[in-house]
């Protein structure tokens, strides 16, 4: 019988795959998207209808994609929970005093030795993570520590997107997610636990590649 520990990786990666691939990714190419909006004074009501549902469409699919941001990393935070505990069972390390995403991440990595740095993994979950706290809870530290990490995330000329608030523009409203990175977070994701996977042929090159 293996150990629990050894099974949970390919388990996890499994897991993430299917959800990635039967929901989110059906999910996102369902939603319709427009390269620009049109702007300026409408010539008839039909026209700003069409405009002010186009401008609708386009904030949904943001929304879609930060809520399925949040989805990914919180099951990936889940699964190295999961998997710390299980590793502290053997006894092979203490992982009872792991706290937050980052001790999780680190000590689930050395005890797999993995090397976070190759291929910005590190910094691919890093990012899903913190965009998760942003999606989470709007403004804060965490938006502050995302538009630091990633600032091509916010776009004020950007012809595609007209935030549907009213009032002051808020930073973590412009927050601005697509397919491209859902697909690195992903391969970020199953990649770490292919890695992870002590078993026979692992899979440690997921299938999933950015356009």
């Amino acid at each position: 019988m293996l150990p629990t520990r050894d099974q949970l990786p390919r388990i996890f990666q499994a897991n993430l795959a299917r959800l990635f691939d039967r929901v989110i990714l059906p999910g996102m190419d369902v939603l319709t998207v427009h390269d620009h909006l049109e702007q300026g004074e409408a010539t008839s009501l039909d026209q700003f209808l069409d405009r002010a549902a186009a401008q609708v469409d386009n904030y949904t699919a943001n929304e879609a994609a930060k809520a399925f941001t949040l989805t990914l990393a919180a099951v990936f935070e889940r699964q190295l929970s999961i998997w710390a505990r299980a590793i502290h069972a053997t006894g092979s390390a203490d992982m009872s005093k792991l706290r937050g995403f980052q001790q999780h991440l680190a000590a689930c990595a050395e005890q797999a030795g993995i090397d976070l740095v190759a291929e910005s993994l590190e910094a691919n979950l890093t990012q899903m993570f913190v965009v998760a706290n942003v999606v989470r809870h709007g403004e804060g530290e965490s938006c502050e520590k995302l538009r630091a990490l990633a600032p091509s995330f916010w776009d004020s000329g950007a012809s595609d997107y007209h935030d549907l608030l009213a009032g002051q523009p808020i930073p973590s409203e412009h927050l601005r997610i697509h397919r491209n990175d859902l697909i690195r977070y992903i391969w970020a994701t199953t990649r770490f636990w292919g890695l992870a996977d002590p078993l026979p042929m692992a899979l440690t090159d997921p299938p999933y590649w950015v356009e």
